[in-house]
């Protein structure tokens, strides 16, 4: 049987930080928690060899306990901010060492552990819930035990439903009843006054539930005892209901995210373990410790104005230099600064403080950086973006990196989940950073690893990729993390209460359609209404009762007005609570949005856009539409649009070379009823919007490797229509099945894919026993070379777009990136050169940059916001 361990992290954290003594690392960080629970959870492994690791937090939002009842957890000591500082570490921890994380708003570790403890029993796995809590003990049972943490795992007591029985006398369940009388202290549960633990436990082993006492006060004999029952029956009942753990908390799993060795990152740990110093645990880790050698070289300080000015002028043109920097409050642009430089040519090394010599001579230091800062000298770097950032905001813009460390490790190794300077030197030197002087190590070691990354890079045949797109792009992202979007934050404010309006009348319509009030956030009332009351036909029943997910509510549109209703109900709330109040929380005082791109994350070589997602605001109903209104352009500007127009089958008609598919884009036909025409064997005049939209979907689906079965469920007609529609078009476009057969082939041969500019991805999955596994390794192989060279067309044309207007020094500036599209600001007056450009730079140059065998269509629109522009 396989087995999951379920750690209660706050729980465990607590116990953590206060049975052990403070410790620190050289940074002054407070470690203890993040070393006991590291340590906790090797000994977990060893001691109940999981195959599974979840862990579940809390989080500040109120719960719906809170809600109900505002008393609760109430006066709770504040956490103390020793501990609080090492929360994110250890969400950092357990996700490197493979453990899921999960925490969600409205509901505690225990509820989402009830839930993932009950589904798990429900697929036959043994579920360990390890916690230093009691209140976990009402999920116990044969195959759910409760691992009562004492001390860091090394004293521990194991409960199941039998010891349960036997230690405390009562059942897991009636365990949750003997709550709701004592009450809970710790949980500020009142219960009845005056029931303790023991007659607690004596009246449940007598009477079972809290329900049956009440009906039965007349046989309670002892005065006082009734008395309180009476009194406070409504308050027993209600903390009954607080203390017990709802096992229905809406998250969405799967066991294979749980897979802790899978998704280990070794890499990563030793990463965290130097940075901790916790260098007893590195030889848990799995592979042999990496030894550190010991660094004589010092660095000279520079520290004034006049040892900067000495430090440029022993700088040669020839010269590579080697520079590592330190900025502040890179999470909020308009605090954003730089604060020190490690700077070397290969034999000396500087650490110039830069922060105090600006404080000392703002504009001196500012020309003397602007001399390092310089495009005659060959400038190799590491995680440059907000270095970037932080230099033009000191008016130094003009100056590219000539190489980027952690850019060329990701497109050798698109796969890994960071790169950081440390991991590199610990995964290609093989050598450890002791951190005593880190900077120091880091720099010493960077012109090593330069030289190995440049030297494979120019071995892996992509140099083109690096030097010419992904290199200069760290500077076009930045310099749209700069400019940002400018919001309206009063309209967003309305849009808000608009939402909110829309919320309630949409709850008020699904009630009266229902003929009562419920939850309907909740899977299981929901379930009740639709299945029960409704008798609406039942598509999917999980071991928790009905499914109510978005597939199952799709396939029910037809089957009852309500449905309609709840779907546009999740749409909505999720739309106000991820977007309007979200947005609401990042506006930085310029009242400008700046979102974070991120060049380094996707396997496909897609951009992603985090704090906020701009790249993933739902557009299916107008609200979501309308969310774009409140991203407005500068004064004087408009908001300019420009998309790839059907730029995946473009790159598919480009790379499979099939001639219809590349004819039927020469002559501007419109591609989804040609290949209406082709499939379904009719004039194209004879189209019908039905036929046109399935082709459509045959279309994408085939640029996706969708199969039969996809394809099926996303038109709703049966697998052999759907294998007739795809046997059809791959008749009909005899290359394209060439491109994805061979595709596969290769990525079998080779273990990777390329996109047209060789941007490698690997496909492990085609090396899986499993036939579930191969089969996503090969959608994964058809899809990445044609999503992956769209990716890298939109990046070449950000590139292109972003010289020619520092070039014709226009005012005009690209703001956003969403997928196929660019976003500008255009100031007014510059509109028909910028859509000359655009037109050149995205189509015509990239054409013949890479010589496109299907002409580029770029679809431009404009307006007063970002709504407007589309």
């Amino acid at each position: 049987m396989e087995r999951i361990v379920i750690l209660d992290c706050n729980s465990l954290m607590y116990r953590a930080f206060y049975g052990l003594p403070p410790l620190t690392n050289s940074e002054g960080l407070t470690t203890n928690a993040i070393y006991g629970i590291s340590t906790m959870l090797f000994k977990i492994k060893e001691e109940f060899e999981p195959k599974y690791i979840a862990a579940a937090f809390d989080r500040k939002a109120p719960t719906f306990r809170h809600i109900e009842y505002k008393e609760y957890k109430a006066g709770r000591k504040k956490m103390p901010p020793e501990l609080a500082e090492q929360i994110p570490y250890i969400k950092e921890f357990l996700e490197n060492f493979g453990a899921a994380k999960f925490e969600i708003d409205g509901f505690e570790a225990d509820d989402i552990i009830g839930t993932i403890a009950r589904k798990a029993e429900s697929e036959g796995k043994e579920v360990y819930i390890v916690t230093g809590d009691k209140d976990a003990l009402q999920l116990a049972s044969d195959n759910i035990k409760v691992v009562i943490n004492k001390k860091g795992m090394t004293q521990v007591e194991v409960y199941d439903r039998e010891r349960i029985i036997q230690d405390i006398g009562v059942t897991p369940t009636e365990f949750i009843d003997v709550k709701g009388l004592m009450g809970d202290k710790s949980d500020n549960i009142p219960g009845v006054p005056g029931v303790g633990e023991k007659t607690a436990i004596k009246l449940i082993q007598e009477y079972h539930t809290v329900e049956n006492i009440l009906e039965n006060l007349d046989k309670v004999k002892a005065k006082k005892l009734n008395e309180n029952l009476t009194n406070y029956a409504e308050q027993a009942i209600f903390s009954k209901k607080l203390a017990t753990i709802n096992t229905e908390v809406p998250i969405g799993f799967t066991m294979d995210e749980m897979d802790f060795e899978k998704n280990r990152d070794i890499s990563k740990l030793r990463e965290m373990f130097y940075k901790f110093q916790f260098k007893s645990l590195i030889s848990k880790i799995g592979d042999a410790p990496v030894e550190c050698e010991e660094i004589t070289v010092e660095a000279k300080d520079v520290d004034t104005i006049d040892g900067l000015k000495k430090l440029t002028a022993s700088i040669q043109k020839e010269d590579t230099l080697f520079i590592l920097h330190k900025v502040e409050n890179d999470n909020k642009f308009t605090e954003l600064e730089l604060v020190d430089l490690h700077v070397s040519d290969g034999e000396t090394i500087y650490h110039v403080d830069v922060k105090g010599i600006l404080n000392e001579s703002r504009e001196d230091a500012i020309e003397e950086l602007r001399k390092i800062f310089s495009n005659d000298l060959n400038v190799v770097g590491h995680e440059v973006k907000h270095l970037y950032t932080a230099l033009r905001k000191l008016g130094i813009e003009d100056f590219l990196f000539s190489f980027d460390c952690e850019i060329a490790a990701y497109l050798i190794d698109p796969g890994k989940k960071g790169y950081s300077l440390e991991s590199l030197i610990e995964g290609h030197l093989h050598k450890g950073i002791n951190g005593d002087n880190k900077e120091i190590e880091l720099i010493h070691y960077l012109s090593e690893i330069y030289t190995l990354l440049k030297n494979k890079a120019e071995e892996l045949d992509i140099n083109k990729l690096l030097y010419e797109i992904e290199i200069p792009l760290t500077k076009v992202i930045s310099d749209m993390e700069f400019e940002g979007f400018r919001v309206d934050s009063e309209m967003l404010k309305e849009l808000g209460e608009k939402f909110n309006k829309e919320i309630s009348t949409t709850e008020k319509e699904i009630y009266d359609l229902c003929g009562e009030e419920f939850n309907i956030k909740s899977p299981k009332q929901l379930g009740k209404i639709l299945f029960e009351k409704l008798d609406l036909p039942v598509i999917k029943k999980t071991k928790t009762g009905y499914s109510t997910n978005a597939e199952v509510l799709e396939k029910l549109q037809d089957k009852h007005p309500v449905i309609e209703k709840i779907l546009f109900y999740r749409q909505i709330t999720k739309l106000n609570s991820t977007y309007v109040e979200g947005l609401q929380n990042v506006i930085d005082e310029d009242n400008k949005i700046h979102s974070s791109f991120n060049q380094t994350v996707t396997t496909t070589g897609r951009l992603s856009s985090t704090e906020p997602n701009l790249q993933n605001i739902p557009v299916k109903y107008e609200m979501g539409r309308e969310i774009r209104k409140v991203f407005i352009p500068e004064e004087d500007s408009i908001i300019l649009s420009a998309d790839y127009s059907q730029i995946e089958l473009r790159v598919l008609a480009h790379i499979s070379g099939d001639e219809t598919l590349i004819d039927s884009f020469k002559n501007e036909e419109d591609i989804h009823r040609r290949t209406a025409s082709e499939v379904f064997g009719v004039p194209m005049d004879e189209v019908t919007s039905i036929m046109r939209s399935n082709a459509k979907a045959v279309n994408f689906g085939i640029v996706y490797g969708i199969g039969d079965f996809s394809l099926a469920k996303d038109l709703n007609i049966t697998r052999k229509e759907a294998k007739t529609y795809i046997d059809a078009y791959l008749n009909r476009y005899p290359k394209v099945k060439d491109y994805l057969d061979g595709i596969i082939e290769e990525a079998k041969k080779n273990g990777e894919v390329r996109t047209m500019l060789n941007r490698r991805r690997f496909i492990p999955e085609l090396a899986s026993s499993k036939k579930m596994m191969i089969a996503f390794g090969e959608r994964l192989a058809m899809n990445t070379p044609i999503q992956g060279s769209a990716a890298d067309i939109i990046k070449m044309a950000m590139v292109n777009v972003w010289r020619k207007l520092k070039e014709n020094n226009l005012k005009s500036k690209v703001i956003l990136q969403v997928h196929d599209e660019l976003l500008l600001n255009v100031v007014k007056g510059e509109e028909e050169v910028i859509i000359n450009i655009l037109q050149n730079e995205m189509r015509a140059h990239v054409e013949k940059d890479i010589e496109f065998k299907v002409p580029m269509v770029i679809d431009i629109n404009r307006g007063a916001s970002w709504y407007e522009a589309k």
